[in-house]
């Protein structure tokens, strides 16, 4: 089912999701995107250039948090602008659990043309990691 412009409201929540990343997701994203940094799968390497830990791809995180925009609107392509800053980085501990990234969005403008702007917040271990996440959407 379509969200409609006429159902939503400034202050409109969307429901919030949890994306869980391993390091075996970080090594399948790789895969699928092309970009092979060592800061994303090699530890020793990632702490040897000042990181905590072996970090997910800024790219992986961003599309993780716009989830929660598609997932509500039904529809990827109702996004037509989306962008972000990125905070701080989501580190991937190399153990069964790895991190988690949580989002959460709310309709924070009503646009022209049955458009509306959704700030997201994405955080991983209590850290905001995701800065001015926002996506123009495109409502029936």
């Amino acid at each position: 089912m379509a969200v409609r412009y006429d159902e939503v409201e400034v202050g409109t929540e969307l429901p919030a999701q949890s994306f869980p990343v391993t390091r075996a997701t970080l090594v399948r994203y790789a895969g699928a995107s092309g970009d092979f940094n060592p800061i994303h799968w090699n530890e020793k390497f990632a702490v040897g250039v000042g990181l905590p830990d072996v970090i997910a791809h800024g790219m992986f995180t961003m599309a993780e948090a716009i989830r929660v925009v598609t997932d509500w609107t039904g529809d990827p392509g109702a996004v037509v602008e989306y962008g972000v800053r990125f905070t701080k980085p989501v580190v991937v501990p190399n153990d069964e659990a790895g991190a988690v990234i949580e989002v959460s969005g709310k309709v924070a403008k009503l646009l022209d043309d049955r458009r509306v702007q959704v700030d997201l917040l994405a955080t991983s271990a209590g850290q905001k990691v995701l800065g001015m996440s926002r996506a123009v959407v495109q409502l029936a």
